[in-house]
């Protein structure tokens, strides 16, 4: 029995060691020090996800003490109340502010404990009010916020539905007509002299008035004159230079259409200054027409070098009902001006355009 004693013994105060080891550990994990603590109440309005007893609790981040104590409220079912133990140093206020925070990647919860002026009451243990929604997750606050944004979609979808119907239409519309705004807002700026830049100076072409030696022929059968075709370098109003040429003078003049409808406007109106009652008209004037004329502008431009003139080419074809060429032919005329300003030029293309426009109407009245 002497041999075994000292070996029981020892064995005892080991055990007793270790025990009392783990017990510190946890004692002054659950407690976080040796100092002085000071018990207060805490009030949650809604869940509070994950905490548990033992839960650090912070003031400003700083970890000052820990959950003492969690249960439910008997007579408030979405209240939970808490009671934590902190630093009797804290400086724990009636208006300190308490909220649920979560810590690491896997979140775990916290209560943080932040500012407060007001002075702590004494007695009985104080109880702090949480701010609403404290124990919500970032998660809950998604979820929560994609409910509700789901709620008034749910509301609204008839309404929503309507207006995207209505923007499509509207963008459609506006697409359809940019040119039409473009010309009103250039209208405006006119208008009101905005723009930046000087008003803008018109030309027109002038039709043929006479004939010489036509009188007595008539058009015969029902004719109509499309609008010209063209390169899109001649679907412009402006002036045009052979070679290329940026003359100051011409910056701020325009002729008084694109150059292919002004033809055609002023082809017209001469036929009609021609044979009044046989006149041809537009195609899209709808009517079953025996003839066409098919115009094409080759030129229709100032040609400086060897001098200045005013140059206008026409390709012009007659077609039957069936797309038969009957005629064709091409038209050219030029007139020379000795002065480059937009005043002699233009007067330089009406001589030009009043010849080529008579070749035209009688070729056109003799092929028919």
């Amino acid at each position: 029995m002497e041999t075994r004693a000292p070996f029981v013994l020892i064995g005892a105060f080991v055990l007793a060691a270790i025990a009392a080891v783990f017990g510190f550990v946890y004692w002054l994990h659950n407690t976080g020090g040796l100092g002085p603590r000071t018990s207060y109440h805490v009030q949650f309005e809604g869940s509070v996800p994950g905490l548990l007893v033992g839960a650090a609790v912070l003031f400003n981040g700083i970890r000052v003490g820990e959950v003492t104590d969690l249960g439910l409220a008997p007579d408030h079912p979405r209240r939970v109340n808490a009671t934590i133990a902190v630093t009797s140093t804290t400086p724990v206020r009636a208006d300190t502010k308490v909220g649920l925070e979560f810590q690491g990647l896997t979140g775990v919860p916290v209560i943080a404990l932040e500012g407060g002026q007001q002075p702590g009451a004494s007695g009985a243990v104080p109880t702090l009010i949480a701010e609403a929604g404290a124990g919500q997750s970032m998660t809950q606050a998604a979820r929560d916020a994609l409910r509700r944004v789901e709620a008034v979609l749910a509301d609204n979808a008839e309404p929503l539905k309507t207006t995207i119907a209505n923007l499509q239409v509207f963008s459609e519309g506006l697409a359809r007509n940019t040119s039409k705004l473009d010309g009103i807002i250039t209208g405006l700026e006119r208008m009101t002299g905005g723009g930046g830049s000087a008003a803008k100076v018109t030309y027109d072409l002038r039709a043929a008035r006479t004939f010489p030696g036509m009188s007595g022929k008539i058009l015969k059968g029902e004719l109509v004159v499309p609008e010209p075709t063209a390169v899109a370098m001649l679907e412009t109003q402006r002036f045009l230079f052979s070679p290329a040429n940026e003359a100051p003078e011409f910056a701020n003049v325009m002729w008084a259409d694109s150059i292919p409808k002004l033809l055609q406007a002023r082809l017209l109106e001469s036929f009609e200054n021609y044979d009044i009652a046989h006149a041809p008209l537009r195609s899209m004037d709808g009517v079953q027409a025996d003839y066409q004329l098919l115009i094409d502008v080759r030129r229709f431009q100032i040609t400086i070098d060897p001098e200045p003139v005013a140059d206008i080419e026409l390709s012009a074809r007659i077609l039957d009902k069936d797309g038969k060429v009957v005629a064709s032919r091409l038209f050219q005329e030029a007139e020379k001006f000795d002065k480059i300003d937009p005043p002699t030029a233009a007067t330089a293309f009406n001589d030009a355009f009043v010849r080529i426009t008579r070749g035209v109407v009688a070729w056109t009245v003799d092929a028919l």
